[in-house]
C-alpha cells in the first residue's frame, strides 16, 4: 500500500482478474504490483495475434474498459468485422475496430522479433498504464479443450461454442516447453 514496504504479485485472467488487477492499482504503487497474465488464450484470428487476457487487463488499468462487458473498449465499433462478413469471412470472434489497431501493432512488433514482454509493455505504456504488466511466458502456449465433438482451442471451445460440447479433457500445447516471462521471473 502505498506508504508500506509492499510488492504484490496478482494473477490474472479474463475478467475477473482485471477486476482484480485494478483493485490491487487503485491501493498499490505501480513499484509495488506486477500483474502475470495468461497467455493460454492466445490465439491468431483474422492473421493476428490477439491476447484476450492481457488485452482485458490493459484496457481495464488504462480505464477504457467496455463497463457492460468487462472486455473490449468502450465505445467500440465493428466496421471491420461487417466488412469481413461481407467477404464471408466467419466473424464468431468479435474483435472492434479501436481493438483492432492493438492487434495489428502487436501483430507487427512480434513479427519484427520483440518478444511479448516487451511488446505489451510498450502497448501498455502507451495507453498510459503505469503499474507492470507482463504475460506469463514469452513463449507459445495453448490452451486445448478436448471435447465429445473433437479438440478445440480454448477461443473455439469457449466463444464459438459457448462451452457447450462437454469437455472430456484439458491440456496445453507449448510446443515443447514455456518458460515464465522475465517479467514473472523477477516478480
Amino acid at each position: 500500500m502505498p506508504g508500506y514496504d509492499t510488492n504484490a504479485l496478482a494473477l490474472a485472467g479474463g475478467v475477473g482478474g482485471a477486476k482484480l488487477a485494478l483493485g490491487l492499482a487503485k491501493i498499490l504503487d505501480p513499484d509495488q504490483l506486477t500483474v502475470v497474465v495468461n497467455t493460454g488464450d492466445d490465439e491468431i484470428f483474422y492473421g493476428l495475434h490477439v491476447s484476450p487476457d492481457l488485452d482485458t487487463v490493459m484496457y481495464t488499468l488504462a480505464g477504457i474498459a467496455n463497463p457492460e462487458t468487462g472486455w473490449g473498449i468502450t465505445g467500440e465499433t465493428f466496421n471491420m468485422l461487417e466488412r469481413l462478413t461481407a467477404y464471408g469471412e466467419d466473424t464468431w470472434f468479435g474483435i472492434g475496430d479501436k481493438d483492432l489497431a492493438t492487434h495489428i501493432r502487436r501483430t507487427n512488433l512480434l513479427n519484427n522479433g520483440e518478444s511479448l514482454s516487451e511488446v505489451t509493455s510498450k502497448l501498455a505504456a502507451a495507453l498510459g498504464v503505469e503499474h507492470a504488466i507482463v504475460p506469463m511466458t514469452d513463449d507459445s502456449f495453448r490452451t486445448i479443450v478436448d471435447t465429445e465433438i473433437g479438440s478445440l482451442a480454448f477461443q473455439d471451445y469457449f466463444v464459438k461454442h459457448r462451452s457447450e460440447p462437454k469437455a472430456t479433457a484439458i491440456r496445453f500445447d507449448t510446443n515443447g516447453g514455456a518458460r515464465p516471462s522475465p517479467g514473472f521471473g523477477r516478480a
